[in-house]
């Protein structure tokens, strides 16, 4: 107890001083050794602290805490398996850095791709955002990030503009800029008037009274018809002979006059107030999507020749606007995005007009008719840039589709030869003489170095370009005229419509073989000279036919798609436009052009 005691005692003294430093007792083994010298004191005795925790190495600890930091806030590598960790959005969404992905030739791995260039995020935009910067930066030059954080482009402009888009341009503004362009055309014309009539200047003159009049009646002055000049009388008298030889000519040849050559511009002006034509395509004209639809329902009518249409043809590329060949002589022109009304009417033949065809770009068109004339017109003025004829009825012309041979013109005449003009000389440099009936239709094929002819001899036949030999000669006993073929969109097939009311196959490689695998069949078509044609993706094939439908197959399965009841008796044209793939136009003998 006394042991006890006295040790108790012993750790109250070192709670009272802890700064103390343990000292060993001296002369241990002699109090050991002799008991009975100090018995009072027992002996004291001091123990270490112990603790039952293993000592741990704090360095590796904070190695290991830093590398887990670095590894946690790195980005993912696409090419391992298994994550140790659980990885923030921020690392399972960052771009891919680092090596190539060790199997893929351009560093992406194939699950990871999504495009034919690599892999393509989806950003969530707007069709309206989208267009309106697009369209901004075409006419200004910059536009905004898609972040929304910054622009991109001519940072001048943006500046000086105060960054406006193209549709949001406020309306002072636009009536400022539309009052500066007409001045700028009035001081113009004020101008080019000075310049020519120096009279102008005289407040005496004629010209000053017409200018500066107050009304439209001031300034006229009543024109007294004075003596005719010598020149006067003498123009006068040989129009009056002309006239009159005209009429005996007119007696003796029966219908054979001359027509004069005009046009008439429908629309409000010519050119809006950026100086832009009529005939302009619109900049954000674009294909919507990749795949065509049968379309459902009747959109719109251009309705305006008082008999029959023959053929209609899209605007090349943009599909803004329709040229139409009428039975009443004409050929019109319509608006199909906007007004939906004629533009132009072009007046030059005197009979029907029988063939229609654009130039690549659509500045210029062909037209062939019934008054044995082909006409070369200018679409924007409407002026006749050449005629050309042969004393023969022309059944089909066609511009060479290669850009540089644009001047080269192609005619299917009745007199059974292929006739083939330069436009700029206005000469005949070739003629192909082989069918042995009228030609009905020109295609080229094979990159334009060829072209397929069909006739009345129910025949086709296949002309190397520039060579007036046939290459390939196709009859059959069982085969039918076919008055209409049109080339698939891959260029790899030929689709003829046959009189036994068929659409048969051709193949455009080397040997122009029949696929009998493939035949559209169901409409009647026997007697008519119906338009057959492709969706822009290949997908479809249509055809008007005898009893006024549109007919739609799949060019697949063959099967009939749809019908839709088009005209009064007989549809004879249909056009699928190049840019809105679920639109089709159609024409028919009851003088309508139906937009579906």
């Amino acid at each position: 107890m006394d042991l006890l005691r006295s040790y108790a005692d012993k750790t109250d003294d070192d709670d009272d001083s802890p700064e103390e430093p343990f000292k060993e007792p001296e002369n241990t083994s002699a109090s050991t050794s002799s008991p009975d010298t100090s018995s009072d004191s027992p002996p004291h005795m001091s123990l270490p602290a112990k603790t039952s925790a293993p000592h741990v190495d704090d360095t590796a600890l904070a190695l290991t805490t830093a590398v887990s930091d670095r590894i946690i806030h790195r980005p993912l590598d696409p090419s391992q398996h298994a994550v140790s960790f659980n990885p923030t959005y921020d690392q399972l969404w960052a771009p891919i850095h680092g090596p190539a992905h060790p199997y893929a030739k351009d560093g992406i791995a194939q699950g990871m791709r999504n495009h034919k260039l690599g892999f393509v995020e989806d950003a969530s935009i707007h069709s309206f955002l989208f267009d309106e910067q697009y369209n901004t930066f075409h006419k200004y030059g910059y536009a905004a990030d898609p972040s929304g954080l910054s622009y991109v482009g001519d940072l001048e402009t943006l500046e000086r503009n105060e960054a406006l888009s193209v549709y949001n341009i406020p309306q002072q503004e636009q009536k400022r800029r539309r009052l500066e362009l007409k001045a700028n055309e009035a001081d113009a014309s004020a101008e080019a008037a000075v310049n020519t009539n120096p009279g102008t200047e005289n407040p005496a003159s004629d010209e000053w009274l017409l200018k500066n009049r107050e009304s439209p009646w001031a300034g006229k002055k009543e024109v007294i018809q004075g003596e005719l000049t010598e020149e006067q009388k003498k123009y006068a008298e040989e129009y009056a002979e002309k006239k009159a030889e005209k009429g005996r000519g007119g007696e003796g040849r029966g219908d054979k006059t001359d027509h004069v050559d005009k046009s008439t511009f429908h629309g409000k002006e010519e050119s809006d107030y950026q100086g832009r034509s009529w005939v302009a395509p619109p900049k954000d004209a674009k294909p919507s999507n990749d795949h065509c639809y049968i379309p459902k329902r009747w959109v719109h009518t251009w309705s305006g020749h008082t008999r029959g249409v023959a053929a209609i043809r899209f605007f090349p590329k943009h599909g803004h606007l329709l040229l139409s060949a009428g039975m009443d002589s004409k050929v019109k022109i319509w608006d199909v995005f906007n007004s939906g009304k004629c533009m132009r009417t072009y007046m030059g033949h005197s009979k029907a007009v029988r063939d229609i065809s654009f130039s690549n770009d659509g500045a210029k068109f062909l037209s062939a008719g019934y008054d044995k004339n082909i006409k070369l017109w200018d679409t924007e003025t409407g002026k006749v840039i050449s005629t050309f004829s042969t004393g023969k009825v022309p059944y089909v012309v066609k511009l060479n589709p290669d850009q540089d041979k644009q001047h080269i013109l192609l005619a299917g005449m009745s007199d059974k030869k292929i006739v083939q003009w330069d436009m700029d000389s206005g000469k005949i440099t070739q003629e192909y003489d082989q069918h042995l009936g009228a030609v009905n239709t020109i295609t080229f094929v094979d990159n334009n170095r060829r072209f397929v002819t069909s006739s009345d001899d129910k025949s086709l036949r296949v002309w190397e370009f520039g060579i007036p030999v046939v290459i390939k000669y196709i009859s059959e006993p069982h085969m039918h005229s076919m008055p209409s073929i049109s080339l698939h969109p891959n260029g790899n097939w030929l689709a003829a419509q046959s009189l036994d009311n068929q659409i048969l196959i051709y193949s455009t490689k080397e040997r122009f073989q029949l696929n009998k695998k493939k035949r559209f069949a169901g409409h009647i078509v026997a007697g008519y000279a119906c338009q057959v044609n492709f969706s822009p993706d290949g997908r479809f094939v249509m055809s008007g036919d005898g009893e006024g439908k549109c007919w739609f197959w799949d060019w697949k399965s063959c099967k009939v798609f749809r019908t839709l009841k088009c005209h009064e008796g007989v549809c004879i044209g249909c056009e699928w436009h190049p840019l809105e793939q679920s639109k089709v136009a159609t024409c028919g003998w009851d003088g309508m052009i139906k937009y579906w």
